[in-house]
C-alpha cells in the first residue's frame, strides 16, 4: 500500500469513526440536559413563561414512506412531555395553555436546503384558555423583541404539513364579542365516514372539486354565551388538519342554539392555516330573522318564525373582503315559502349584501313584522321590545335604524302570488332593496291588485334623527269586479279604482311618521255599487251603520266616488269627498288625525229629485281609529253640495281628481261629468 492510500485509509476511518461516535452520541445522548437551555430561550423570545416540564428524547428511525434510498436514512423524532405556556403578566390566570405530549418528526436531508420539514406534528390532551379583555388585550397575541432594520432576513424556512390532535379543552372568554365558550374534544372511537353525515351525493361533489376528505374524528361539545347569548352545541370534526395540502378538505359537522337561533351544518374547511373556504350545507332557524344582528352583523328585518336550508360558500382571503353565499336555499318565513342566492361581501368601508328572493306564496301578515303591525303576543314571541298600546291601530314599534348603518344591501325580493284573504286578489309583489349608509329605499314596492297596479317609491332615511321618510303612491286600474268578486252587484261593473298619496314625515315609527305626515291623497272610482252587505265583506261596522241609515237595505249603484284628502302635520282633512249614487250625492268633510289616531267625519246626503228617503239630518262619524262611533247629527239637512260650489272650495280638489280618470275598455267614465261640473263652479246637475 502506498503512503497515499494508507493518508486516505486513515481519512476514511477516522471519518467513519466520527460519524458512528456522532451516531452513537445522538442515540444515547439525554436531551433532558438542554431543557433548561430550551425553556430559557423560548420564554424569553416569547416573554412568556414556557417549560418542558416532562421528558424530551430523541428517537431514530426510518420512513417507510420514502423511496429509493432515502428510505435508509432515519428521521428523528422529537418527542417532549408535560409542556405548559403562561400568560401574559396582566392576565389574572397563570396559565394559557398546555400539553401532555407533543411529538413530531423532522426531515434530515431537507436541513441540507436550509429547510425545517415537519411532515406532521401530534398534540396529546392539549388544553387551552383564551382571553381577551374589553380593551383589546388577548393572550394569544404574542410581543417579540423588535428586529434589527440592517440585519438580513434568515435563510431558514419552516414548513409544517399536517397537525394531528386527540382529546382536548378549549376555553374562551372574549369580553369584546361579550363571549365565553367551554369546548371539549373527545375521539369518536369509531371514525364516521364524511358521506354518512353529508350524504351521498355532496361528498361525489366534494371529491370531484379535488381531495377525498376524510373521516370524522371526534366529537366535540361547546357551552357557554355568545354576544351575550345563552349558547349550547355539539359536533364533530376531522383529525388531522393538513396545514401544508390546501387542496384537502377539513370536515365540520355541528348543532348548535344560540338563544333562539338553530344552526345545524356540515361540510368541509379547506386550507385551514389561512382559514381559506368553507364549503357547508346551513340550516337556520329562529323566531325572527331580525335576531340574526348580534350573532352575525346582517342587518335583516323582523319576521314571523322562520327556517332555510341551502348551500354556504364562504371564501375568506378576497381581495375585497371575505366572501359569503349562501346558494340556492329554501325555507319559510311564517306560513310563506321563502328561495334564493344571497351574497354577503365584508367591503370596506361597510360589508354589503345582495341577492334576489322569490316567495311562490306569501301570506301578507307575514309581512306585518316588518313595519311592527304584528300582534303583542307576537311581537313578544320574536324577541321585540316595544308593546302595541290598546286601542291603538298605526304600529308604534320602532325601526332599528342603528342598524341600518351596520351594511349596505342591494336585494330584490318577488312574491309570485300574495294572499291576504280569499275576497282581496292581490297578485303579485316586487321590490328592489336599497340600503345605503342608512337609507333605505324600496324603489319600486310593486304590488299587483285586482287587475291594476299599485306603484310605490318609499325612501327612508336613517341617517338622521329621528327617521325622516317619504312615499309616493300611484294605483291604476283597479277592477272593482276583482277587488270584491263575492258582492254580486259587483260582478257586471267596469268600474276602476284610481289614486294617487303623497306623504313625508318624520319619526321612527309606523305611527310617528304619519302622526308627523304632511302631503295628499287623492281616489275615484266610478261604476260600483255599496250595500250594507259590502260594509259587512270589508269589515266595516261603521260603514254598516252609515249605509244603512242612508240607503236602508238596498244595494245602490255608485255612479262615481272621489276622494281628495290634504295631510298637513299629520292631520288629514276633507278637500272634496263626495258620492254619486243613483239616488243621493252624498258630501263627506272633516278630519282624520293619524297623530291622535281621531275621527271627526260629517256625512250629508242630498236627494236626487223626488227620490226622496227618511234621512233628515247628516250623520257623524267620530272616535279613535280603533273604536269609531256614528250617530245623527241634531241639526236639519243643508245644502251641502250648492253652498260649496257657491264658496268656490272644492274647484280645486275637483281639477286634480279628473287627472286620475283614466277610460278603460271604451266604457265611458261617469267621474268626468261630476267633477267638471265642480270645475266649472256649477251644482251639479243631479242635485234639485
Amino acid at each position: 500500500m502506498t503512503r497515499t492510500r494508507k493518508i486516505l485509509a486513515w481519512i476514511g476511518g477516522i471519518l467513519v469513526l466520527l460519524v458512528v461516535v456522532l451516531v452513537v452520541i445522538l442515540a444515547t445522548f439525554d436531551w433532558n440536559r438542554i431543557k433548561p437551555t430550551i425553556n430559557t430561550k423560548v420564554s424569553d423570545i416569547l416573554h412568556r413563561p414556557f417549560a418542558i416540564n416532562g421528558n424530551l428524547a430523541v428517537r431514530w428511525q426510518r420512513e417507510a414512506d420514502e423511496g429509493g434510498w432515502r428510505a435508509w436514512v432515519p428521521w428523528p423524532h422529537v418527542i417532549a412531555e408535560d409542556l405548559t405556556l403562561g400568560n401574559p403578566e396582566w392576565s389574572k390566570a397563570p396559565q394559557m395553555a398546555s400539553l401532555k405530549k407533543v411529538e413530531l418528526r423532522l426531515s434530515p436531508l431537507a436541513l441540507l436546503t436550509q429547510t425545517v420539514d415537519i411532515p406532521r406534528i401530534d398534540l396529546t390532551e392539549p388544553s387551552a384558555s383564551l382571553e381577551r379583555l374589553a380593551d383589546g388585550r388577548a393572550n394569544w397575541t404574542f410581543t417579540f423583541d423588535p428586529k434589527d432594520p440592517n440585519e438580513k432576513p434568515s435563510d431558514w424556512t419552516v414548513d409544517i404539513g399536517a397537525i394531528g390532535f386527540d382529546k382536548g379543552h378549549v376555553t374562551l372568554n372574549d369580553q369584546t364579542l361579550k363571549t365565553r365558550l367551554d369546548v371539549l374534544i373527545d375521539p369518536l372511537g369509531k371514525p364516521v365516514p364524511f358521506s354518512d353525515i353529508v350524504g351521498q351525493s355532496a361528498a361525489k361533489k366534494a371529491l370531484e372539486k379535488g381531495s377525498a376528505p376524510q373521516d370524522y374524528a371526534f366529537a366535540l361539545k361547546v357551552k357557554g354565551q355568545y354576544h351575550g347569548q345563552s349558547l349550547d352545541g355539539t359536533g364533530k370534526i376531522g383529525g388531522l388538519l393538513a396545514l401544508q395540502d390546501a387542496a384537502k378538505p377539513f370536515p365540520l359537522q355541528a348543532q348548535v342554539s344560540i338563544a333562539d337561533t338553530k344552526v345545524e351544518l356540515a361540510g368541509t374547511l379547506t386550507d385551514p392555516l389561512h382559514l381559506g373556504a368553507l364549503d357547508l350545507r346551513l340550516k337556520l332557524a329562529g323566531s325572527s330573522l331580525g335576531n340574526l344582528y348580534p350573532l352575525t352583523g346582517v342587518t335583516l328585518p323582523d319576521s314571523p318564525p322562520y327556517s332555510t336550508d341551502g348551500h354556504l360558500i364562504a371564501k375568506l382571503h378576497e381581495p375585497d373582503g371575505a366572501i359569503f353565499t349562501y346558494e340556492n336555499f329554501n325555507g319559510k318565513i311564517g306560513s310563506s315559502d321563502i328561495h334564493g342566492n344571497l351574497k354577503y361581501v365584508a367591503s370596506q368601508p361597510r360589508p354589503k349584501l345582495s341577492g334576489a328572493l322569490v316567495s311562490n306564496q306569501l301570506l301578507m301578515a307575514d309581512l306585518a313584522p316588518l313595519i311592527g303591525a304584528d300582534s303583542n303576543a307576537k311581537q313578544k314571541a320574536r324577541g321585540g321590545d316595544s308593546k302595541q298600546p290598546a286601542g291603538k291601530v298605526l304600529p308604534v314599534e320602532e325601526f332599528r335604524t342603528e342598524r341600518w348603518r351596520d351594511m349596505d344591501a342591494d336585494v330584490e325580493f318577488t312574491g309570485k302570488r300574495i294572499v291576504q284573504s280569499a275576497e282581496l286578489p292581490f297578485t303579485d309583489l316586487y321590490t328592489h332593496v336599497v340600503l345605503d349608509n342608512g337609507e333605505l329605499k324600496l324603489e319600486p314596492l310593486r304590488f299587483g291588485v285586482a287587475g291594476g297596479k299599485l306603484d310605490a317609491q318609499i325612501n327612508l332615511n336613517g341617517r338622521s334623527t329621528p327617521l325622516q321618510g317619504r312615499a309616493k303612491l300611484t294605483a291604476r286600474n283597479f277592477k272593482l269586479k276583482q277587488l270584491f268578486p263575492t258582492f254580486e252587484p259587483m260582478k257586471t261593473s267596469f268600474g276602476e279604482l284610481n289614486g294617487d298619496a303623497t306623504l313625508s314625515g318624520t319619526g321612527n315609527s309606523v305611527a310617528k311618521l304619519l302622526g308627523t305626515a304632511n302631503g295628499g291623497l287623492k281616489m275615484i272610482i266610478n261604476d260600483g255599487a255599496i250595500s250594507r252587505s259590502l260594509m259587512e265583506i270589508a269589515g266595516l261596522n261603521v260603514g254598516n251603520y252609515v249605509v244603512g241609515k242612508i240607503f236602508g237595505d238596498e244595494d245602490v249603484k255608485i255612479n262615481c266616488a272621489a276622494a281628495d284628502f290634504g295631510i298637513k302635520n299629520g292631520l288629514a282633512t276633507s278637500q272634496l269627498f263626495v258620492f254619486d249614487t243613483e239616488n243621493a250625492i252624498i258630501y263627506i268633510d272633516g278630519t282624520a288625525n293619524f297623530a291622535t289616531e281621531q275621527l271627526d267625519l260629517k256625512i250629508t246626503p242630498e236627494s236626487k229629485g223626488l227620490r226622496l228617503f227618511s234621512l233628515r239630518s247628516p250623520l257623524y262619524v267620530k272616535g279613535t281609529f280603533g273604536n269609531p262611533s256614528a250617530g245623527v247629527e241634531a241639526v236639519p239637512l243643508l245644502l251641502r253640495g250648492a253652498g260649496m260650489v257657491a264658496l268656490g272650495v272644492i274647484a280645486g280638489p275637483a281639477a286634480g281628481l279628473l287627472a286620475l280618470i283614466a277610460p278603460s275598455g271604451g266604457e265611458p267614465n261617469q267621474c268626468a261629468p261630476l267633477l267638471q261640473q265642480m270645475q266649472q263652479g256649477k251644482v251639479p246637475k243631479t242635485v234639485k
